[in-house]
């Protein structure tokens, strides 16, 4: 896949697109990451990107000009996914990230200072959020999108299985505990099921810690996961009611 970032600050992106997984997915050819200063498409003398609001209002909008040609030149004689990162798109899930895995070529474009002059909507073809708050731009939900969907690609992880392992990928869940040597650390020891080589009684126990962690942690997840019978008569056994 390759992913093409457009931003005012490309320097942010170094140190985590180089590094660790999505370093290594980079290094062996899975991975292609371009990133683009919209500055450099300003037509403005001081390559301004910013202007003030059309009706007042606090803070700058960020002009459609640089952007516009940044995203033509970006594209010229290709296509891709084209995203913008904003506080009111569709919320990232594991679902979403999955689907856009699947992208040959995608193109985010992470907005920055008040907001977007608005007709720079017609560049994208969806807008995502990472969550119901507000960050001071577009650059981290970025690379939280980039790495969360990277973990659905082919070959970036070192386990075929992690992806599929971890929180809200197993049924909606939260994960179960894990554990490590030593077995006994300071008296704290690792739960014996782990330790008995029993794998069908290893993934029992596994399922019910993920549904009791759920339960203790994030409850409202229980009402669209997938339960079976006997789940749903753990948790009740647990405190858990319906809805």
């Amino acid at each position: 896949m390759r992913i093409d970032i457009l931003t005012l600050f490309p320097e942010m992106f170094g140190g985590v697109l180089h590094t660790s997984m999505l370093g290594r997915a980079e290094a062996n050819g899975i991975l292609e990451f371009r990133v683009h200063n919209i500055r450099d498409w300003s037509q403005n003398k001081h390559h301004n990107t910013d202007d003030y609001a059309f009706g007042g209002g606090a803070g700058m909008v960020m002009m459609a000009q640089p952007i516009f040609d940044c995203m033509e030149a970006v594209l010229e004689g290709g296509s891709a996914r084209r995203i913008l990162m904003s506080p009111r798109g569709k919320t990232l899930t594991p679902e979403l990230a999955r689907e856009l895995s699947k992208e040959e070529r995608i193109v985010i474009l992470a907005g920055h200072y008040e907001g977007l002059d608005e007709r720079i909507s017609e560049l994208i073809d969806e807008e995502i959020s990472i969550g119901d708050y507000v960050l001071t731009g577009g650059e981290l939900p970025a690379m939280v999108l980039v790495d969360c969907l990277s973990r659905f690609i082919p070959g970036v992880l070192g386990c075929a299985e992690s992806a599929e392992d971890e929180s809200f990928s197993n049924d909606g869940l939260l994960e179960y505990p894990q554990y490590t040597r030593p077995a006994d650390f300071r008296g704290r020891l690792v739960p014996e099921v782990l330790l008995n080589g029993n794998h069908a009684e290893i993934n029992k126990w596994r399922r019910r810690m993920s549904l009791l962690k759920t339960l203790e942690m994030r409850p409202e997840l229980l009402e669209r996961a997938e339960l079976s019978k006997a789940d749903i008569a753990f948790l009740r056994e647990h405190g858990w009611e319906k809805a």
